[in-house]
């Protein structure tokens, strides 16, 4: 484990962004994320959040996160979650059970403080009959919570 991996902090994480980018029902999204400090599972931390969309749809969910440092700037950041979802005005999933899906790249800046982009893929998989999936693309800043653990 190097350095600066072992001192990152717990994140709450802001995005905004377009939901459903391939498909006919764009719209803007905005989310929130918790991700912990505390590592799992070999280097997997334990992370949370919530999405919505303008016109209506709501995401939550959990799951597990891994960062893979690119030396000390950039972080590579995958993670899967399952969650629910409900479309209010907004893409029909088909079914309530969604799973997560989302690569994500930052820069992190001296104060261990994260500016990227999140790409995340949302399926049912193969749940219900209809499984159309959507993508979504967000800027994200990833605020430290706390002191760099020790």
């Amino acid at each position: 484990m190097t350095g600066a991996r072992a001192l990152d902090p717990a994140f709450l994480t802001f995005g905004a962004g377009s939901f459903d980018l391939n498909g006919g029902d764009t719209t803007a999204t905005l989310s929130v994320e918790y991700t912990h400090d505390q590592r799992l599972f070999w280097e997997f931390k334990p992370m949370g959040g919530l999405m919505a969309t303008l016109d209506g749809a709501f995401y939550v969910y959990g799951g597990l996160a891994v960062d893979i440092f690119l030396g000390q700037r950039f972080v590579l950041t995958p993670s899967f979650a399952p969650g629910l979802y409900r479309e209010g005005g907004g893409k029909d999933l088909g079914h309530v059970i969604e799973f997560r899906s989302s690569v994500k790249l930052a820069y992190r800046f001296d104060n261990r403080a994260r500016l990227g982009l999140d790409l995340y893929h949302l399926s049912n998989a193969g749940l219900a009959n209809r499984n159309p999936g959507a993508n979504a693309l967000m800027l994200t800043y990833s605020m430290p919570l706390g002191p760099p653990r020790r």
